[in-house]
């Protein structure tokens, strides 16, 4: 739920402080609760995962539940629609990362989608996200802070907008997909390729004019330290899913190894 702590994270990540994040798509309140001890953030994706709200809520209260200190859940939007913006801020979580986002134009839609009237679009009502309605009236106070909101760059014409899209008023971060921004450039999956470094140079340059942090997924270790050598001011280092695998494979070599 928004709330002070959320507030601290989302000015470390303005002050482009290295946030650290993991990423959830498994759906399950123990492997959030598990990836998101000491973080600072931990992202429910419901775009290519298929997590439903109520799943959404729950991962939320594990995430907030998670050890000693507060971590801040965001949740991922399956597309840039008020609608399922504001169902996602609904179920409590802190922020949003709004997929696909190529214009200026674009991110201030994303940005109405998280605000009540007459800033935005948000409708009304009590939720888990205002105490089930006793916090409303706070809530829609517009003293009170607004939700996280960062937009992902992942096509050559987000990039050509980067720098409009990073000043504009409320987005909080951009988060670079490379996937989709390497299959964009028809180099998919070339990390270290000029055209793609390239290309990441430019985003962190233009979001830098406005002093606005730029972030982006790790999914090895190898990446972690190759985002880090770009500059990227914030990662999200991981997978649950991918965290699951890892260990699975390496248990099974390890008994290959053994008996042998």
């Amino acid at each position: 739920m928004t709330d002070s702590r959320a507030r601290e994270f989302e000015e470390r990540l303005r002050a482009r402080e290295p946030v650290v994040g993991h990423w959830l798509s498994v759906g399950h309140p123990a492997v959030a609760e598990v990836c998101a001890r000491d973080a600072d953030f931990a992202v429910i994706d419901t775009e290519h995962a298929p997590t439903d709200l109520e799943t959404v809520a729950n991962l939320a209260r594990a995430i907030e539940s998670a050890g000693d200190e507060y971590t801040t859940p965001l949740a991922r939007t399956p597309w840039n629609d008020p609608v399922r913006i504001k169902r996602l801020l609904d179920t409590g979580v802190s922020g949003v990362l709004v997929p696909m986002v190529e214009s200026a134009d674009e991110a201030r839609a994303a940005v109405e989608a998280t605000r009540y009237p007459p800033e935005g679009v948000r409708g009304i009502a009590g939720s888990r996200g205002n105490d089930y309605g006793r916090d409303l009236s706070a809530q829609v106070d517009s003293a009170t802070p607004d939700p996280t909101v960062i937009v992902q760059v992942e096509t050559e014409q987000a990039v050509e907008n980067a720098s409009r899209i990073a000043a504009v008023e409320g987005v909080d971060a951009l988060l670079v997909g490379p996937a989709d921004l390497s299959g964009s450039l028809d180099v998919f999956g070339e990390y270290e390729s000029d055209r793609f470094r390239g290309t990441v140079e430019d985003v962190l340059d233009a979001a830098h004019e406005s002093d606005t942090p730029v972030g982006t997924l790790a999914t090895t270790d190898d990446e972690i330290r190759l985002w880090a050598d770009y500059g990227y001011d914030y990662q999200i280092v991981g997978v649950d899913a991918g965290y699951l695998a890892a260990g699975a494979e390496r248990a099974q070599d390890s008994y290959q190894d053994a008996m042998e």
